[in-house]
Order: C-alpha cells, then sequence, then structure tokens
C-alpha cells in the first residue's frame, strides 16, 4: 500500500491506494473545520507547522481506520503495509528551523502579503532580465522574500536559522529526520535558477540571505528520505518505509490529472484557483 500526505493551509489529507490496483482503500482529513490561520495584522497569514504534523497523525488514523474497514482487515496490518510515502503540500510557505531541527517561528504562508515591497525592490535590482531569463518571473512575494523580511523584521530569529524548508520540507523532516529540499520547492520561493539549473545566488545576494540555509537538494521523483524510529513509532508504519516523492499543491495538481505534455492546460480550484500550461522550454510569461 502507498501513503500520501496533502499538506493544505485548510486541512491535512491522508490517502491509502492499494499499489497494484491504483485503487484508494481509505482517504480522510483533519480538521473537519477550516484549520487555523492566524494574522496578527491585515496581510499577514501565518500557521504554526507543529500543528500541520498533529493534523496529519489525525487524518492518518481516519485514513486507516477506513481501509482497514473496506479491506477485512486489522488497522494494525495496514499500517505495516504501508511501502512508501509521498507529499503534496501548500506552495510557497517559509519554515524557519534552528540547530536542533526546531521551529523558530510560525510558517509564514502562501497567502501573507508582507514581503511584496521587498521582493519588488530586489527584482528592481536583479533587472527584468535577469528575472525572466532565469527565475521565469519575479521574487514578488514568494519564499525568499518572506526570508528576507525575516532578516529585516526579526533579525534575532534570523541569526539563529540553520535551514529554511518549505511546508512539505518540514514534513519529510519530520518523518525521516533528513533536512532536505527540491529543486522543484525552491523554484516556488524564487530561489532556483532555471538557466543555470542551480540554487539562484543573484537572489539571495540581493535580499543579503545566507546560501547556507538552503538544505540540501533531493529529486522530486526518487527516494527522500526513510522513516526514522520516532516517526514509525508514532505513526505506526515500519521503520525504514522511504519517502520517495515531494511537490508542491500546483505539479501535483498537474501530475495527478495526467497534465504532462506540452500543450496541455489544467485548471484548478481549491482554496486558491489556477490556471496552467506545460511547455517544451523555461519561458517566463511576459
Amino acid at each position: 500500500m502507498l501513503l500520501g500526505f496533502d499538506i493544505g493551509s485548510s486541512s491535512v489529507k491522508a490517502a491509502i491506494v492499494d499499489a497494484a490496483s491504483g485503487r484508494t482503500v481509505g482517504a480522510a482529513q483533519w480538521p473537519d473545520a477550516e484549520a487555523p490561520i492566524h494574522s496578527p495584522v491585515p496581510g499577514m497569514a501565518e500557521q504554526r507547522p507543529e500543528d500541520w504534523w498533529q493534523y496529519l497523525t489525525m487524518a492518518f488514523r481516519r485514513a486507516v481506520a477506513l481501509a482497514a474497514k473496506a479491506e477485512n482487515m486489522a488497522e494494525e496490518r495496514v499500517r505495516q503495509r504501508i511501502a512508501a510515502v509521498g507529499i503534496s503540500y501548500q506552495m510557497h510557505g517559509l519554515v524557519c528551523l534552528d540547530g536542533e531541527g526546531r521551529v523558530l517561528r510560525p510558517a509564514i504562508i502562501w497567502c501573507d502579503s508582507r514581503a511584496v515591497a521587498l521582493g519588488d525592490e530586489a527584482a528592481a535590482s536583479l533587472g527584468h532580465d535577469y528575472c525572466h531569463g532565469h527565475l521565469l518571473g519575479s521574487p514578488g512575494n514568494f519564499t525568499a522574500s518572506k526570508l528576507a523580511w525575516v532578516r529585516r523584521h526579526e533579525p534575532d530569529v534570523y541569526k539563529r536559522i540553520r535551514r529554511i524548508m518549505l511546508p512539505g520540507d518540514y514534513v519529510a523532516y519530520r518523518l525521516t529526520g533528513h533536512m532536505a529540499t527540491t529543486a522543484s520547492g525552491l523554484s516556488e520561493g524564487t530561489l532556483w535558477d532555471f538557466a543555470e539549473g542551480c540554487v539562484a545566488q543573484p537572489v539571495l545576494d540581493a535580499l543579503g540571505l545566507d546560501p547556507a540555509l538552503i538544505a540540501p537538494l533531493v529529486p522530486t521523483f526518487g527516494e527522500q528520505g526513510r522513516a526514522e524510529a520516532a516517526a514509525a513509532a508514532e505513526l505506526g508504519i515500519r521503520v525504514g518505509v522511504p519517502v520517495t516523492y515531494r511537490a508542491g499543491d500546483q505539479p501535483n495538481n498537474a501530475l495527478s490529472l495526467g497534465v504532462l505534455h506540452p500543450g496541455q492546460v489544467a485548471a484548478t480550484a481549491g482554496t486558491s484557483g489556477g490556471v496552467y500550461g506545460v511547455g517544451d522550454r523555461p519561458q517566463a510569461d511576459p
């Protein structure tokens, strides 16, 4: 059986799928009502990463119960049959971890707009040609700009950061104990240079950010770590189950909808809506 988690800003969803047939045998979410989003002032939006993990455990518990009933087997048997984990998550967020792997402040999530001015300053410094030719966009209100906001307004927090993570990176870290990110994830934060195929150092320079805060890269598809003992015990799955996929909600929507080839277009709707098409080369929308 395969286990999927979706870390949304409204809820966390868990799905258990029979690998041979592709049939979903149990799916659930937590909480039932909208998950809280803290807005200390208008335009700000934060959530506690620790809450995502608690929602995950509760959603998984529900999904296991449904799978056990559907398959007429014990819940423990369902848990022990989990063979791999995939993660979808809300994009553009910022999670700050210290050297012990502890969360330093609430996550600044996708719909937070506090860093717009800093992103605009960086775009002006970098210039239109670099932004569109290398980032396929602008720093705008994405993760890099949010980190620059922490550096400027919360310098004591910034000094204690060892790694920055996207929401899906954080959940993968909680599962595996391994701090990592993906090129796809970095692209969400305008931290990936598509032309050079590497971390966008000019963006870090423009925003005054330390490149050591970027976690090592793992592939979007492929082994990204294995369930460590504490997380496995909490979920009741086997130690060593691999995490084999991680992507933000929009690329994950494209994958799940089969929108994979140039010329195909998808529309999705959730807490936000998106329309996007697949191209045959990196290209910015002017």
